[in-house]
C-alpha cells in the first residue's frame, strides 16, 4: 500500500464554454459627465487647489462632483444661522430662498434658485458663481464650505 495514494495527474485545461477569449477585453470609455459646464468648474477647482495649495477647493470639487442625491440644497434661513457677519460662503450645490437672511454675505454657489438670488442681494450681500469667487480668491483665504 506504499505506493496507493494520491497520484499527480496532469490534465490539459478544459474549455467550459465555447467562447473563446483570445486577449483582454479593451477598458471601458472614461465616464464623462453629462453636464459640461459642471465638469468645467470642476476641472478649474482641481487645477487651482494644486497651483495655490489651497484644500478648500479640491472639497467644493469633491462636493460638486457627488451624485445629485447625494447632496442636499442649502436654504438662505441656514445661511442666516450657520454664516457671521460679512463672511464669505460657498455652496457647492443649489441655494434655495427658504428662510430670512439679514446679514451681508458673500456667497458663491454651483446655483441658486430666483428667490434666493434675490434675498441675498438684498440683505446687501452679493451673490455669485464658483467661478467668479475662484477669480477673486484663488487661495481660497476666508472662505467657508457649506454643505
Amino acid at each position: 500500500m506504499a505506493g496507493v495514494g494520491r497520484a499527480s495527474v496532469s490534465r490539459a485545461a478544459m474549455l467550459i464554454s465555447a467562447t473563446q477569449v483570445e486577449a483582454t477585453p479593451p477598458m471601458p470609455a472614461p465616464f464623462r459627465q453629462k453636464n459640461p459646464e459642471l465638469h468645467r468648474v470642476v476641472v478649474e477647482l482641481r487645477r487651482a487647489a494644486r497651483a495655490h495649495a489651497a484644500p478648500i477647493w479640491g472639497s467644493v470639487a469633491d462636493r460638486l462632483e457627488r451624485a445629485r442625491h447625494g447632496s442636499t440644497p442649502l436654504n438662505v434661513g441656514q445661511l442666516e444661522r450657520l454664516a457671521g457677519a460679512e463672511e464669505t460662503v460657498v455652496v457647492p450645490g443649489k441655494l434655495l430662498a427658504d428662510g430670512p437672511l439679514s446679514k451681508a454675505l458673500t456667497v458663491a454657489a454651483y446655483s441658486y434658485s430666483s428667490g434666493a438670488r434675490a434675498k441675498v442681494r438684498a440683505a446687501g450681500g452679493r451673490a455669485l458663481t464658483i467661478s467668479e469667487l475662484l477669480e477673486a480668491k484663488p487661495d481660497g483665504a476666508g472662505v467657508r464650505l457649506l454643505a
